[in-house]
């Protein structure tokens, strides 16, 4: 009788295995996995509408002379109020044909709806966020499908901070996304009928970091093989602009997301938003990407993983027209990092300076 004890148990558990999958999710609590399946029923649905949108819009210019001026995304992450939101109030007054705005904030902190322009433009599904982890990399995922679903017009989608302000106007920064285009072709089209012209994503993308194989292995040594070789990793800025081909590229990406969502065992060298997109897009689309950001980063006077932090005394006209210098012949369209305090300087300058082109 006891020797059948051990056989009664295993039999008892195997019975007992689809009724744990048919029950569990009721009874167990959340899971991250759980949210993930959230993510990906998003991100679908996103890159299904996105495909009937292109459909309809072919269709579209077929049957009419019709064609509706493209948008820009404006997509803030954040984990605190939105302190300069007057600011970009003034910056997009007068062209509400031309944008949208998509706010990712952290429901574990209580943040402040600005209203205006930023009214109902909280998405619904933002997940809690945190440095060190793909967290970030999830958030950004998701305000690119909640654009992608929203409109489709939108062409570029502008990622953001709540401690990013603007440099130029609003009409400087949509000219210059949309006059900048690039003619990728090959020889066979060349050949059979004329190229056809493409935007590209402003997004950095550097291979030669002095930390790179730090950061490489902060994981852990090998553990991004065979998916990510070490030769084709890459670093670059958090804050980029992106065009719509290249938001859909990150939605359908899972074999790279695989491994960078990972948890880190070095944190101090492991940043998955500044590894995940530059990594991808560089080994998906490079001659689609410029390799540099839109977005001035002082990382001169850098702490604990942070950039320069602006305080009002350092706000002036000679600093806004410096941080649009860069080493190319375009300008800087944002930057970052500033005080909330920096907000009263910057509105003083605003109309002289800052959308003064």
């Amino acid at each position: 009788m006891f020797s059948s004890t051990p056989f009664v148990l295993c039999f008892a558990l195997f019975l007992s295995l689809p009724l744990l999958f048919v029950f569990g999710p009721q009874i167990l609590p959340p899971t991250r996995f759980s949210d993930d399946l959230a993510d990906l029923a998003l991100f679908r649905k996103a890159i299904r509408a996105s495909s009937a949108a292109r459909t309809r819009s072919t269709l579209s210019r077929l049957g009419t002379a019709t064609n509706p001026k493209p948008k820009i995304a404006f997509l803030f992450l954040t984990n605190s109020d939105l302190s300069f939101a007057p600011l970009w109030e003034k910056f997009f007054h007068g062209n509400r044909h031309l944008y949208n705005i998509y706010v990712h904030a952290d429901p574990s902190v209580k943040i402040t709806p600005p209203g205006g322009v930023f009214q109902g433009r909280f998405i619904t599904h933002a997940k809690k966020t945190e440095r060190a982890s793909p967290a970030l990399i999830s958030a950004v995922r998701r305000l690119l499908a909640t654009a992608l679903l929203d409109d489709p017009l939108n062409s570029y989608f502008a990622l953001l901070s709540q401690h990013c302000v603007p440099l130029h106007s609003f009409r400087f920064v949509y000219k210059f996304l949309f006059r900048n285009t690039l003619r990728l072709t090959t020889m066979k089209e060349t050949l059979s009928s004329p190229p056809v012209p493409t935007y590209q994503s402003f997004i950095e993308i550097l291979s030669d970091e002095p930390t790179l194989v730090d950061r490489y292995n902060a994981r852990g040594e090998d553990v991004m093989l065979p998916e990510v070789p070490f030769e084709q990793f890459r670093v670059g800025s958090q804050f980029f602009t992106l065009t719509r081909k290249h938001a859909l590229l990150v939605l359908r990406d899972s074999k790279l997301w695989r491994k960078f969502r990972l948890p880190c065992l070095n944190v101090d060298t492991c940043y998955p938003e500044e590894h995940y997109f530059p990594t991808l897009l560089s080994m998906e689309d490079p001659g689609g990407c410029t390799h540099y950001t839109l977005t001035r980063v002082n990382w001169t006077a850098s702490f604990d993983g942070h950039p320069h932090l602006y305080t009002p005394e350092e706000v002036s006209a000679e600093l806004l027209y410096k941080l649009r210098e860069s080493n190319s012949s375009y300008s800087y369209l944002f930057a970052r990092k500033f005080t909330p305090d920096c907000l009263l300087p910057l509105m003083e300058i605003a109309d002289d300076v800052v959308f003064r082109d």
